[in-house]
């Protein structure tokens, strides 16, 4: 087992900085915030500084179903905020690095809608489910059709693009 495999914290950090790098090779200024800017992993500007993302990072191991994001992907933060759920695979796997691209409104609603079904539908023993703060999506065919399938926000690098565009 290597050192990634014991802490997810490692992954977690490290995605954070894959995705900074990814930004700045596009063009842009990226910055781990290192946990002093809340609901803000990796801050990004256009280069003349005049306009902003605020980007929250989520991981998961390529081959994985499903990613939690957590309760506070229920909350739509604005219209420059964006999620980006980054796929980093352990090291010596034969997966890709995947990054999906989240507008932060269709998260918290998409997210929040599939929960809500989740506690309506009850459990596999009959029992009412309860809630809880566990939230996840589907990052991969195969998850529960109670998670929500991100499919259609891989490398949807233009939707950041386009914000500090506007």
């Amino acid at each position: 087992m290597n050192l990634s495999d014991k802490d997810k914290s490692y992954r977690g950090n490290s995605s954070q900085f894959f995705i900074a790098g990814e930004l700045c090779r596009r063009g842009y200024a990226a910055v781990v915030t290192l946990g002093n800017t809340p609901n803000t992993d990796v801050l990004c500007s256009n280069r003349d500084g005049t306009k902003f993302v605020h980007i929250q990072v989520k991981t998961f191991v390529p081959g994985n179903k499903t990613c939690s994001v957590g309760k506070k992907a229920e909350r739509a933060y604005g219209s420059n905020f964006f999620w980006i759920i980054g796929g980093i695979p352990t090291p010596g796997s034969e997966f890709p690095f995947r990054y999906y691209i989240v507008p932060s409104k269709e998260m918290a609603d998409n997210v929040s809608a599939r929960h809500r079904e989740w506690l309506s539908v009850l459990g596999k023993k009959g029992q009412q489910r309860k809630d809880s703060s566990v939230r996840a999506i589907a990052v991969e065919e195969g998850a529960a059709a109670y998670f929500w399938n991100i499919a259609e926000y891989e490398g949807r690098w233009d939707l950041i693009e386009d914000a500090l565009r506007n």
